[in-house]
């Protein structure tokens, strides 16, 4: 996982959904239990980052992965699987929360004595599941686990001079410069605390089917049978609240299989990773569904290759875009036209600002204008672009990316310039992310981008100068600045300003352009509820509120 940003393998191929739809600002809940047969509408859902309380218990819910899990350790194999089932069973020094703030979890108290010193006060009490309490000691390892290079977290200890045990309760984190998203890493996989001893004991076989857990969550990992079912229980002397759920058993299905189990009921529920199953379930008898925001994007990525250099000819080809044309045809209306290259699930602070500065963002109508054309064929003609060779769309056959490089074809024809589709296999679409010669064959990239942090800071480094993730150029030295100044100020009102004006330069340059924002789909069986529809399930022990509507 990069420093901030990170990207979600499957999101636009059947668009991993742990992002949100809503319209800015929207924050109450969507349960989607009626209109069968008809297609939700992404624009008019209202989004929840929870679900009613549940006030019963249950013996048994059966919960559906779209994958089996590579490994359920999270520093060498970071899946979304294994976390939908490890988020559980492992907690972190911070939490992220359902609406997507984040607090000190495992550390109880956080204090920042300076501008690049973190002390972490542990919290008392807590045991992990073979009974030994958990120590600074193995907080301390776990740490220095995650910051090996070899890890998959290892770059997000760039920034850290020194991490020492300082008490008995109580770690010292320094920094080299201030570093406002690594309290929001150690919300994700950096914050995990392990049992070093069972870690160690475990050696190269830790994470794999037969192994036990080494963690402090409300749930332990009771069986994993290798390509058949991971089955957790509830853990009795969890320190903190007490689950409604005893046990929950995770299979694995994808597509038909995935609608038909929660459709017969042979499946209680799943995170829809996909906005074609979110459609096929929409409406059902038996079933409902929540959704919820998360920073998910869909975005177009303009490559080294130079059809889109320009950044008039990268407006022009913002302002003819149909947006919500694409979201009704490749998505079913669960996507949401959307101006900024993150999903407002990254508004984890100071809200009302960027939802005032996502409706100023220019040049990314939901639906071109006569004048939106007008003002791109403007900017085509005063760019000199020659509209003999082509533009080079990259995609592979999946229907949302196709329906995506589709209408990039068609704004592309509707401002006086030639559009051609090039499609690949799904395992080298992938390479474009990656290659930079295989890249060299298009001009633009039918993306998708998600962050892990609840920061919109965590994604504009991808323009900085010297980023591998700005394959256009963009050079910018007062951007490049700013940035940099962003990600060193702690204080949130000032840094979410400082965002704004980031944000304003990328989405003017339309260094990426953006697409859409998706939604985070909780499909549950209608006697069920409790646990988040937010992204934050990734995170946050979700099972532990999972229960019966009725006490």
């Amino acid at each position: 996982m990069t420093h901030t940003s990170s990207r979600r393998t499957a999101l636009a191929a059947g668009l991993v959904v742990t992002a949100l739809v809503a319209a800015a600002g929207c924050s109450g809940a969507t349960q989607n239990t009626g209109s069968r047969g008809k297609a939700a509408d992404a624009a008019q859902l209202t989004l929840t980052a929870t679900t009613p309380a549940a006030k019963g218990e249950i013996a048994n819910a059966n919960w559906l992965l779209e994958d089996e899990p590579d490994s359920l350790d999270l520093d060498t194999q970071g899946t979304s699987a294994g976390r939908v089932v490890l988020t559980n069973v492992c907690e972190r020094l911070y939490q992220l929360q359902p609406d997507m703030s984040t607090k000190p979890f495992l550390a109880e108290k956080a204090e920042t004595p300076d501008d690049k010193t973190l002390v972490l006060t542990l919290r008392s009490g807590v045991t992990f599941h073979d009974g030994t309490p958990m120590t600074a000691d193995d907080v301390l390892w776990s740490l220095n686990r995650h910051a090996d290079p070899d890890m998959e977290q290892g770059d997000e200890f760039g920034n850290i001079a020194a991490m020492k045990k300082t008490g008995d309760r109580q770690i010292t984190i320094t920094f080299k410069a201030p570093d406002a998203m690594f309290f929001k890493a150690l919300a994700g996989d950096a914050g995990i605390v392990w049992n070093k001893e069972q870690v160690e004991k475990a050696g190269d076989d830790f994470g794999t089917p037969g192994q036990t857990d080494a963690c402090t969550g409300p749930y332990t990992l009771s069986s994993w049978k290798s390509g058949d079912s991971i089955t957790i229980r509830r853990y009795d002397a969890y320190w903190g609240r007490k689950p409604l759920t005893k046990q929950v058993t995770f299979r694995w299905a994808a597509d038909s299989a995935l609608v038909n189990a929660l459709t017969t009921g042979a499946a209680d529920g799943a995170y829809a990773e996909s906005p074609n199953t979110a459609a096929a379930l929409n409406g059902k008898k038996g079933i409902e569904q929540y959704y919820g925001p998360s920073t998910a994007s869909l975005v177009l990525i303009p490559t080294e290759r130079g059809g889109l250099k320009d950044a008039k000819v990268r407006r022009a080809l913002s302002l003819a875009l149909d947006r919500k044309g694409i979201a009704a045809s490749g998505y079913g209306s669960m996507v949401q036209p959307w101006g900024s290259p993150v999903g407002s699930g990254a508004w984890g602070y100071e809200k009302d600002v960027f939802e005032a500065a996502q409706k100023d963002i220019a040049y990314a109508p939901a639906s071109p204008t006569s004048d939106d054309l007008a003002a791109a064929k403007q900017l085509v003609k005063e760019s000199g672009a020659a509209s003999g060779d082509p533009i080079v769309i990259g995609t592979d056959a999946s229907q949302g990316r196709t329906v995506v490089a589709n209408a990039v074809r068609a704004a592309l024809q509707r401002i006086g310039l030639k559009g051609q589709i090039k499609t690949v296999p799904t395992s080298q679409f992938e390479q474009y992310y990656s290659d930079p010669e295989i890249r060299g064959e298009i001009d633009v990239l039918v993306g998708d981008w998600y962050i892990s942090k609840a920061d919109p800071m965590g994604f504009y480094d991808n323009a900085l100068s010297d980023s591998s993730n700005n394959w256009v150029g963009f050079k910018d030295a007062a951007y490049d600045a700013k940035v940099k100044q962003a990600l060193a100020t702690l204080d949130d009102a000032e840094r979410a300003k400082l965002t704004v004006d980031v944000q304003k330069t990328f989405t003017d340059a339309a260094v990426w352009i953006s697409v859409a924002q998706v939604p985070s789909v909780l499909v549950l069986n209608e006697k069920l509820t409790g646990p988040p529809a937010s992204m934050a399930y990734l995170y946050y022990p979700w099972a532990a509120g999972l229960g019966a509507k009725k006490g």
